[in-house]
C-alpha cells in the first residue's frame, strides 16, 4: 500500500519551531520568534521568503569556496544542483546562477558537459574548477546498449572530466557490463529511481534489489518525488538503502500522485525535516542535490527559495552553525 504522506506532514508541521534563523536573515527575525508559537513549517516558509530575496541581491561575484562549517566532516547534509535544473541555459550561465545559489557542488549534465573530444571535455572541467565549482557527479547518463564501445565512451568522459560518480539509468540487461566498468575504471555507479513510469526501477528499493549483490561501486541515487510517486516512504527508503546511497535528487510536490505538482521545496508535501532526519541518522556522506524541474525558462526564484528553505531546515535541526540572539 502506498504510503500516506499527509499524516507525516500534519505531524512535522505540528512541532513548534526550535530555531529562527538562516544565514542571511535578519537576526532580529531570528530573536523576535525564537520564544514563539509559530508552527515549524510556517516559520521556515515566511524564512525562506526572506532569504531568497536577499539572495537575489546578493553578488554573483562571490566566492564558492565551501565556508568552514559546510565543509567540515560534521556537517551531515551538503546542497548542491542538478544542472538538469538548468537546461535551457549555457555553462556560463550555470556557473553564474551556482554562485547566486551559493554552492560548489555541481551533478552536471551532458547539456553542460558535452561529450566530445576530450579537449573540449577538459576545457569546459577547467571553467568549472576556475569558478571553484566541483562536479559531484555526471548524469543522468543512460545505459540502454549491452555494448562495450558505447560504454567506454561514456566512462571516459566522466574520467577525462574527474567526475566520480554516474548517476545512471541502466536497463537490467547491463547491469553486468556495467559493473564490469564500473570496476575498471573506478567510477562509482547510482541507479537513479524514476517513479512509476520506470518499469525497471520505479523506487530506489527496486535499484537496490538489482546492486546489493554487486561491487560495491554499484549503488543508488534516490530521487525523492519520483520515489514518492511510486508509493515509497522516502525517510525508510533512505534508511534501508544505507551504504548504497550515493547520491540523492531533493525536490517537492503538491500532490504526491502528480509527476506535474512540483513547487519549490517546502511548498509541496514531501517531509523534509524527516528526510533530512534520515541521511543523517545513516551518515550520509554524499550530496543533496537539487533537481528542480518546473520554471525551465526562469528556475532561479523556486531554486532561490528551496535553498533557503532548505537551509533553515537544517539550521532548526542544528546541523548548521546558529547565530546567536
Amino acid at each position: 500500500m502506498a504510503f500516506s504522506y499527509g499524516a507525516a506532514l500534519r505531524q512535522e508541521a505540528a512541532s513548534p519551531a526550535t530555531f529562527a534563523t538562516e544565514p542571511g536573515v535578519s537576526l532580529v527575525l531570528g530573536c523576535l520568534f525564537m520564544n514563539s508559537k509559530i508552527q515549524r513549517r510556517d516559520f521556515l516558509c515566511g524564512t525562506a521568503a526572506i532569504a531568497a530575496a536577499t539572495a537575489m541581491r546578493a553578488s554573483p561575484a562571490r566566492s564558492l569556496k565551501p565556508s568552514a562549517a559546510e565543509d567540515a566532516p560534521n556537517s551531515p547534509i551538503r546542497l548542491g544542483v542538478a544542472s538538469y535544473s538548468f537546461r535551457k541555459f549555457d555553462r556560463a550561465d550555470v556557473i553564474e546562477f551556482m554562485k547566486r545559489l551559493d554552492t560548489p557542488y555541481l551533478n552536471v549534465k551532458e547539456v553542460h558537459l558535452p561529450m566530445t573530444t576530450p579537449a573540449e571535455i577538459k576545457q569546459a572541467s577547467a571553467e568549472y574548477a576556475a569558478a571553484e565549482i566541483k562536479l559531484t557527479a555526471a548524469g543522468t547518463i543512460y545505459f540502454t546498449k549491452d555494448e562495450d564501445d558505447d560504454m567506454r565512451r561514456k566512462f571516459e568522459h566522466c574520467k577525462t572530466a574527474g567526475v566520480p560518480l554516474i548517476v545512471a539509468g541502466p536497463t537490467p540487461e547491463v547491469l553486468p557490463r556495467l559493473e564490469k566498468f564500473a570496476k575498471e575504471y573506478d567510477i562509482k555507479i547510482a541507479i537513479h529511481n524514476h517513479g512509476p513510469e520506470d518499469k525497471y526501477f520505479p523506487s530506489p528499493l527496486d535499484a537496490l534489489k538489482a546492486v546489493k549483490n554487486l561491487d560495491p561501486r554499484m549503488g543508488v541515487c534516490v530521487d525523492v518525488g519520483h520515489a514518492a510517486r511510486a508509493g515509497t516512504d522516502v525517510p525508510d527508503a533512505i534508511r534501508r538503502v544505507g551504504p548504497r546511497l550515493y547520491d540523492f535528487h531533493m525536490k517537492d510536490l503538491a500532490n504526491i500522485s502528480s509527476k506535474e505538482s512540483q513547487v519549490a521545496v517546502g511548498d509541496g508535501e514531501l517531509p523534509v525535516e524527516r528526510i533530512f532526519g534520515a541521511l543523517i541518522a545513516i551518515k550520509y556522506s554524499g550530496y543533496v542535490d537539487l533537481e528542480y524541474e518546473i520554471n525551465e525558462d526562469n528556475p532561479m526564484p523556486g531554486m532561490i527559495k528551496s535553498f533557503a528553505y532548505m537551509r533553515g531546515v537544517l539550521a532548526g535541526m542544528g546541523t548548521l552553525p546558529r547565530m546567536l540572539c
